[in-house]
């Protein structure tokens, strides 16, 4: 097996692809995906504006992508429209697995640029060609996906064509998404519509395929594995529930009376089948959308599906405690190409903002109903309907992020953002490390970074502060070199140095093991280098007002019940210490800048150039047992 070891460049402005090896230093530090997308995207010059021709948008896979357990993923990685920062995001299905076997002995492709009139990528064979795509102008994901019925598509819908912030990458006719970021509006500033992978999956070798069976039988007998068998991400839903982490009605609660109406239960009652793989892990519930197709076009799905992130951000953060109804709504944000948790926060924030007097029917154009409330799923779908068309001046203005919004209208502590991303499926005041993580997250608000909420429940009450924030930087790792490989996110648990050694042995690639623990550090530190160089500091790694304790308060009373008792905030100078024991664990020094020390032990001192900082070690914070320089 040729182990791929090139890049498709294509510059749509000048219509114009080229194939180029990867610098064989880039391949040896960092192996595919997330990694080399960020070697990429710091090649960039300093400052681009995320919807300029000049950002890149990279499509990746990993050298096992399409042979590993588990679903297989693909990377998207460019400069976040909502953020400003690093973005990488991934996508599930058969577009994944298939872009793996179109690319040939290529890693992927990075675009730039931008086309006059839409167009498509088309891969197959290991060349890419450039085709006009007109006819797609307009069509949803679903839609889109059906006009190619031989191959596998990845494609935005009209939220990335409206250049909504936080519009996705859709693959499988909706059913998948590169999501949170906005890398569908960067795809909508290129005027490139959709991917096609035209080639079947890779083939996979005698000697991978007995890894496979036997690590997807450890997966399977892992935690995370007996979890998704149980319930899928659904699981998520009564996990939070229980713990007291739900976000409720706008982030006003942190658990939710209707939380059983939401997960696996009504799920299974309404299944119409689950997707499984060939091996034993688990695929997602797949339920009736409620939505007939468009009676003009080819495509008419009958079911969608459903995953933890839709019944949190629309059911309970709307207050909406209707599975079919949170499932209709999710197939419209699926449909539209736009990210779930992203809407629902937008949606909470109208709500929110109407009752206190922020916004009114001024703000929406005549034929709107100006009534805005929790529960109401009619007013919730109207609402993301303008805002994928920016319709109107609450749907444009919504379009750009609930942190541009309240910029405008006011009301910046009723949702909690981080870099400009609304925050995701966990409530931090019920879990004070998990604040921590998406303070600290390379690309926003984002959960999937590092996830100790799931942990910190049952951990020891005498871990110190440094041995949790150890744990947060250490989960944030693995899931960085786990998406290096661009593997499935639960394989972390069961996938690790030694364990993706032997996987690249098979591939006549010697790695040394304790190298692959420095992958996901060295990726980590790479990416903070490039949004330090972006003009982010260590005032971006803060703790949102929305979840501070002078500003959340608590006074108005309540019971143990999710109500608003359960909204006292977070202490900020507890979560500063914090925040100063995880720089010093990284090697980073006060203002959360890598050292030359850290930077050279990595790999990296010849990186940076004279636009990104570098941090001292004299400045690193002093916090006993945590120097890790």
């Amino acid at each position: 097996m040729t182990v791929p070891d090139r890049v498709l460049r294509v510059d749509l402005s000048a219509g114009r692809v080229r194939s180029e090896p990867v610098p064989e230093e880039w391949l040896a530090r960092y192996v595919g995906g997330k990694g080399l997308g960020a070697r990429y995207l710091y090649g960039m010059e300093p400052g681009v504006e995320p919807t300029a021709p000049t950002n890149r948008l990279a499509f990746l896979v990993g050298p096992l992508t399409g042979h590993l357990p588990g679903e297989p993923r693909y990377a998207a990685v460019t400069k976040s429209p909502l953020t400003g920062a690093f973005l990488d995001s991934y996508g599930g299905g058969s577009f994944a697995s298939r872009l793996a076997g179109s690319l040939g002995d290529h890693l992927g492709a990075v675009v730039e640029g931008a086309a006059d009139d839409p167009v498509a990528l088309s891969l197959a064979g290991g060349e890419a060609t450039i085709e006009p795509a007109e006819e797609l102008r307009g069509l949803d994901a679903a839609e889109t996906d059906a006009r190619f019925p031989e191959a596998a598509v990845a494609c935005i819908g009209p939220a990335g064509e409206a250049g909504v912030r936080y519009a996705t990458i859709a693959s499988d006719g909706g059913d998948h998404h590169a999501g949170r970021g906005g890398a569908g509006a960067v795809m909508g500033s290129k005027n490139l519509k959709a991917v096609v992978a035209r080639d079947p999956p890779p083939e996979t070798p005698p000697a991978l395929r007995e890894l496979r069976e036997r690590d997807a039988e450890r997966f399977a007998d892992s935690d995370a594995g007996r979890w998704l068998a149980a319930g899928d991400t659904l699981e998520t839903v009564s996990f939070a529930d229980e713990t007291g982490v739900l976000p409720t009605r706008g982030w006003q609660a942190r658990r939710f009376d209707g939380a059983d109406d939401l997960g696996v239960e009504p799920a299974s009652e309404r299944a119409a089948g689950r997707e499984r793989a060939d091996e034993p892990v688990p695929g997602g519930f797949r339920v009736p959308a409620g939505d007939e197709g468009d009676s003009d076009t080819d495509s008419e799905p009958d079911d969608t599906v459903p995953r933890g992130g839709t019944p949190i951000a629309l059911g309970a953060g709307l207050g909406i405690d209707d599975f079919d109804a949170v499932t209709a709504l999710g197939d419209v944000c699926d449909r539209l190409g736009i990210d779930v948790i992203s809407a629902g926060n937008a949606v909470a924030w109208a709500v929110r903002a109407s009752e206190a007097g922020l916004i009114g029917p001024a703000d929406r154009d005549v034929g709107a109903d100006p009534d805005l409330a929790f529960g109401d799923e009619a007013a919730a779908r109207a609402l993301i309907e303008e805002i994928a068309s920016r319709s109107t001046p609450l749907g444009d203005a919504l379009a750009d992020g609930v942190r541009a919004a309240a910029d405008r209208f006011g009301g910046a502590d009723l949702i909690p953002t981080v870099k400009g991303m609304e925050l995701g499926s966990y409530d931090p005041r019920g879990a004070e490390t998990m604040a921590l993580a998406f303070a600290t997250s390379d690309r926003g608000g984002c959960h999937r970074r590092a996830r100790p909420v799931e942990t910190e429940a049952v951990a020891a009450p005498e871990r110190s502060p440094a041995e949790r924030a150890a744990a947060v930087a250490d989960e944030q790792d693995r899931r960085a070199a786990l998406w290096c490989l661009v593997g499935d996110d639960f394989l972390a648990e069961s996938l690790g140095p030694e364990v993706a050694a032997e996987w690249f042995a098979a591939l006549g690639d010697e790695r040394d093991p304790d190298d692959l623990r420095l992958l996901g550090h060295r990726t980590w530190t790479l990416a903070r280098l490039f949004n330090l160089r972006e003009g982010f500091t260590r005032a971006d790694d803060r703790l949102p007002e929305a979840l501070r304790r002078e500003t959340s308060g608590g006074s108005e009373g309540g019971t143990e019940n999710g109500s608003e008792g359960e909204r006292d905030g977070l202490d900020p100078d507890a979560f500063e210490g914090l925040l100063d024991r995880y720089y010093a664990h990284r090697g980073w020094d006060r203002e959360g800048r890598p050292t030359a020390r850290l930077l050279d032990r990595l790999g990296l001192a010849d990186l940076p150039d004279e636009a990104t900082p570098v941090g001292s070690i004299e400045d690193v914070p002093s916090v006993d047992g945590d120097d890790r320089v």
